[in-house]
This record gives C-alpha cells, structure tokens and sequence, in this order.
C-alpha cells in the first residue's frame, strides 16, 4: 500500500483553490487536569520547544514536570476557562470565520489549525485539500518569528505534507513584527484603553525564550524590540514611557531579561507605579495574557505598593486583526494565477474524459 495519500476521486472540472491555513498554539481541550497533561506532553516534547538532549528530557518530562505541572496549570486554566471554552480557540475560531466570510467570494478557503491540540494542523491541512487548495498559504499568529513557535508550526505543516501526493504551491509567512498594519493596531488598542483608563507607563511584555536560543541566532529577541519601538514611535512616547521585558520563564536555565515579573515588582516598590502592559506577541488572549499578567501579576504588583495596572487586551478577532490578516494574505498571495473559470474547467474535464479519466 503507498505510504502517500492520493485523490482517487480527483474531478477535473473542480475548482483550484487557494487555501489559507491560520495557525496558532494550542490549547487542552478542557481545563481538567488529564486533558492538561495531554496538551503539556505534546508541547513539551517538541525539540523546537526543548532543545535538549531527548533521552536527559524525556526523563525530566516524564520523571518530574508531568507528574507535577498538569494539576498546576489546571487550575490556571479554570480561572480563565469560559462556558464557551478556551478563550485562544474562541478568539482564533472568530478571526478565521471573520476572515472566511471576506475572502469566500474570492474563492480563498481559510482553515484554522493548531500546533499542539486540537484542531490540528494536519485535519486543517485535510480540510483546505478536500476543498480543492493548490496554493497553499501557511500563516502562524506569531508576529515575532521564533523556532520554538513559527518553525514548529511549519514543522507540523511540513510533516502532513510529506504524507501528500500531489503537493500544493507552498509560501509561508515567517514572521510580521514591523508590518505598518500591525504596528498601528497595536497602538491603536493601547490609545483606546487609555482613553478609558488614561495614560500610563506602558510596559511591552512577551513571551521569553531561553537565552541560548538567541545566542544560537534565533531573530525573536530583536524582533519583539522592533516591534515596541515602532509602536512607541507611533504613540509618541520618550524613552522613559516605555520599557520591555519576557514572561513565562520556567527553570534554572537564564531566559530573555528582563522577566516581567521581577520588573513589575520592582515597579511596584519604587515605581512607575501606574501600569499599563500590553503584550502583543500574542494575536489572541490565552493562559499566559489572561491568567498570568491580567490575574497573577496585576495581583502582585498592586500587592506590593502598585497604584494601578491596566492590561490592554489581544487584538483577537478585532476588525484591526481581521483587516491586518487580510492585507498579509493579499501581499503574501500576490502573482498566484487567478482560478479558473467555468468554462476553462469544463474543457479541461472533455479532455481528461477523452483520455479516459473517470470523471
């Protein structure tokens, strides 16, 4: 039997599509700690994620971390779990209809797909295929490039398409941190929230990586301060308005500095002590946006001395976000051949039926 999946059924009359797979994380698929423990597994067992020897990994995986981080992380997810579901699926599921419904009458297909969890990468990639997508578009919600976030999800992409026989033309979307529509919807969502809550020091948080993975090359440091600057020359800060710092550090290991926890706090003894954070390496709310910094550091810096803090939400499935997708896709999708007309197709079926095709 071969290894690649075909398309016995192929009709020559049908339409070629162009196909967008949306990409993000990940989620469990319900804050119960079995189901964290999945998601946990996949996600830590992903070399891009880990760089480490994998037989020293696996038994700290399996030994320590999924013996312990699973009822941990649980609980976090409960307090931002919505009768909906997970906030990342229900904003990333929004965008992609929000974008389906503007590019349907240009015959573009949009999948959503997850690197880790559910839906996967691999049943979107299906779902573009059996709706006829020869071009494929992958674009990963990630607008500062990272291995451990946009190579992985390629890395997910790239292994569904090995298993392919007729491969689709392929562009990826690497990475997007000074795109002019991204930077001034970014700072668009923070001159909207200080028009509710006024204007304070405004504190770029994102996501760390460990600090290795910089020194090895990986362009994500850079970029996410390409990104603040560009922002903060938007709104039209000075130097002493803004500052950047990582989240999310977990181990001994030295990660992105400054850590976002450790700023809050000192932020919060010897100021500024009004706080805006916004962090816009995430396209949508999640675990690390709503549970860590709008809950677990908003509580800590107002805890020890803190006046003020204000989380300035994830431009999620904005019209901003949908209008800023849209003008990537259009860029990104640029000199790709029109689809073919009616009439063009049923002349290609006459004579694929000529040749003595079953359909």
């Amino acid at each position: 039997m071969s290894a690649y999946r075909g398309e016995p059924n192929y009709a020559h009359d049908s339409q070629d599509r162009l196909g967008v797979l949306i990409a993000n994380l990940g989620t469990p698929d319900s804050p119960h700690p079995r189901d964290v423990r999945r998601f946990l597994k996949e996600f830590l067992s992903d070399p891009r994620v880990v760089e480490a020897p994998r037989w020293m990994w696996r038994l700290i995986l399996h030994g320590v971390i999924l013996r312990v981080r699973p009822a941990r992380s649980a609980e976090a997810y409960r307090q931002i779990w919505t009768d909906a579901g997970s906030p990342l699926l229900l904003h990333s599921r929004a965008l992609v209809d929000k974008l389906q419904e503007k590019l349907a009458q240009r015959d573009i297909v949009v999948a959503l797909g997850m690197t880790y969890g559910n839906p996967s990468i691999a049943s979107a990639l299906r779902n573009l295929q059996a709706h006829g997508a020869r071009r494929l578009l992958v674009l990963p919600l990630y607008p500062q490039y990272s291995a451990t976030t946009t190579a992985a999800a390629v890395d997910r992409v790239t292994a569904e398409l090995r298993r392919w026989r007729w491969l689709p033309e392929l562009r990826i979307v690497t990475s997007y941190a000074d795109e002019p529509a991204y930077v001034e919807a970014v700072a668009h969502s923070i001159e909207a929230h200080w028009q509710l809550t006024g204007p304070s020091h405004l504190l770029f948080s994102f996501h760390g990586t460990p600090q290795r993975y910089f020194l090895a090359g990986d362009p994500y440091y850079c970029q996410c301060q390409k990104t603040a600057r560009l922002v903060a020359e938007w709104l039209g800060l000075s130097t002493s308005d803004w500052s950047v710092s990582f989240q999310s550090q977990v181990g001994r290991e030295e990660w992105l500095k400054p850590y976002t926890d450790q700023l809050l706090l000192r932020y919060a003894r010897e100021g500024p002590k009004r706080i805006t954070v916004v962090c816009p390496g995430f396209a949508t709310d999640c675990l690390e946006t709503l549970e860590e910094i709008a809950i677990r550091n908003r509580n800590a810096f107002l805890a020890n001395g803190g006046e003020a803090f204000h989380y300035v939400p994830a431009l999620n499935a904005s019209a901003s976000q949908v209008e800023l997708m849209l003008q990537i896709i259009a860029r990104h999708t640029a000199g790709w051949r029109s689809p073919a007309s009616a009439t063009e197709r049923s002349a290609r079926r006459e004579r694929a039926l000529a040749l003595g095709a079953a359909r």
